[in-house]
């Protein structure tokens, strides 16, 4: 018989993916299905693997995609299955989450869970937007409603009770009845000039707040088009707001960027940008994998029995270092089969990624892309050095045309990996660019831009703003139709910087 499986039920919390738990990042790259729902931030979903069964019970306001008994239903029968079930939830499972609910149909078919608590959006999306829900100078308690109830049922709000509590309220859900509930709590006693506030996409690039006060918070609402997810906060610590406010200020806060580079290559940039306050969107469009063409693996079998010729070693990415070297020990040989040679590199990554091995670059460019190598190498090398070129199966042809320019210099191009287009990632991709919320692409080589415009296919390509590395990134993607800024050399700080210019 098949093993059940097992459910988690895991909080994503409001938004930003910094914000998720160590636990529930775990979870995402260990779970067999992640059943998901339109609370959770998009940060977040671009973190779920492609390659992992990923089930969308989406719900929006008034209207639910999956019906919550449902729900219930697929989390039992995918556990039956023997699978993991990460079942991701926005906030917190059991704040207005409905993760009582579910958890008593898993009791019922008696499938093993666990909880995963989420740092809860009526505390977080305050505390991004400089309010504290308590502060000893103004209040010393906080009280969280739902704004959201029942189809059928009557409003069960005891908005006198609210009122004499003199704490922090906080509406969890409540944009769609903002005026019932500010009339409620007027009824009820509440001064009309008592500091409200309604905060919308906490904790992500599209926050935004409207301070005013109970008597005039619909009214400014209304104005503003504040649509859910929204929160809403009511009490003397909104006051604070524009003098405790710190997300905003951060220079790339309002960015929302996605990220084209492989994820496992992509890491550092990512920091840099969320360090600077942009939400980041990690969608990979390409791999780096080894090769697997026969006349490809005979050709690098038969130039590793030829090292000895070769004068100097070109690597023009981090990942052609990493994939030579790893080649040289799975034929039985190590670096001491090149230490007769000189090593150039495209850029400082691919730089550092020669260092990890214990080996200095002899030769870099000032400007980091694939002419400018070629360029000094005609400059620097003396007539008959022979040159070894390890790269993609796909590299440009930049480098090889500054390099025929010498005629006295030989050189062969070796491909010692190949970059894949990631197919699976085409609803992901097409889903983020088309809600018009991402502001700009980074593009990190000519092959991500390719892969990008294969994946996404028709589309208004004047609509995207590309952040480049190279000049010859950036010819491929104003080729496509997209308005371009170019980062010349692949540092972060200077990539950081085309960003914040463009």
């Amino acid at each position: 018989m098949r093993q059940i499986g097992k459910v988690w039920l895991v909080g994503a919390g409001p938004g930003s993916s910094d914000l998720l738990t160590v636990k529930a990042q775990g979870l995402l790259d260990t779970g067999d299905c992640i059943v998901y729902d339109r609370l959770v931030g998009r940060e977040v979903l671009a973190m779920l693997p492609a390659d992992k069964e990923l089930i969308d019970v989406g719900k929006s306001a008034g209207h639910h995609a999956v019906p919550q008994s449902e729900i219930n239903q697929i989390l039992v029968r995918e556990a039956k299955l023997g699978k993991k079930v990460i079942r991701l939830k926005g906030g917190d499972p059991f704040l207005f989450g409905r993760g009582g609910e579910e958890l008593e149909a898993l009791c019922e078919a008696q499938i093993p869970f666990e909880v995963v608590p989420g740092v809860s959006s009526s505390i977080a999306v305050p505390a991004y937007q400089g309010i504290p829900v308590t502060h000893r100078d103004y209040v010393s308690g906080v009280h969280i409603i739902t704004g959201h109830h029942r189809a059928g049922k009557d409003e069960e709000i005891d908005y006198k009770a609210l009122v004499r509590t003199k704490g922090t309220l906080v509406f969890l859900m409540g944009v769609g009845a903002l005026e019932k509930i500010m009339n409620g709590l007027l009824l009820a006693g509440m001064r009309a000039d008592m500091p409200a506030a309604i905060l919308q996409q906490g904790t992500t690039a599209g926050q935004r707040r409207i301070a005013a006060s109970v008597g005039t918070l619909a009214e400014e609402a209304r104005k503003q088009q504040f649509q859910a997810p929204s929160i809403i906060v009511v009490g003397e610590v909104c006051r604070l707001a524009d003098q405790f406010a710190w997300y905003e200020k951060l220079p790339l806060s309002g960015e929302r960027i996605l990220v084209t580079r492989p994820r496992e290559r992509g890491l550092k940039l990512q920091e840099q940008l969320k360090k600077l306050g942009a939400e980041v969107l990690s969608v990979p469009v390409i791999r780096t994998v080894p090769l697997e063409d026969t006349a490809r693996l005979l050709e690098v079998e038969k130039e590793l029995k030829r090292l000895s010729e070769y004068e100097v070693l070109v690597f023009t990415s981090p990942y052609g270092v990493e994939r030579f070297f790893e080649i040289l020990l799975e034929e039985g040989l190590d670096a001491r089969n090149v230490s007769h040679m000189r090593f150039a590199v495209i850029g400082q990554g691919t730089c550092d990624a020669l260092r990890k091995r214990g080996i200095r670059a002899d030769y870099m460019p000032d400007r980091y892309d694939g002419a400018s190598l070629g360029r000094l190498l005609t400059e620097v090398l003396k007539d008959g050095d022979r040159i070894l070129l390890a790269r993609s199966s796909i590299g440009g042809a930049e480098i090889i045309r500054e390099l025929e320019k010498n005629p006295a210099l030989s050189y062969t191009d070796l491909a010692v990996y190949d970059t894949k287009f990631l197919e699976e990632q085409k609803p992901r991709l097409r889903s983020f660019m088309e809600d018009g919320g991402v502001t700009k692409v980074v593009f990190t080589s000519s092959s991500t831009v390719e892969g990008f415009v294969r994946l996404l296919g028709a589309f208004s390509y004047d609509r995207v703003k590309a952040v480049c590395i190279g000049s010859k990134t950036a010819w491929t993607a104003r080729e496509a139709g997209m308005e371009t800024v170019t980062a010349h050399n692949a540092s972060m700080d200077e990539l950081a910087e085309c960003i914040l210019k463009g």
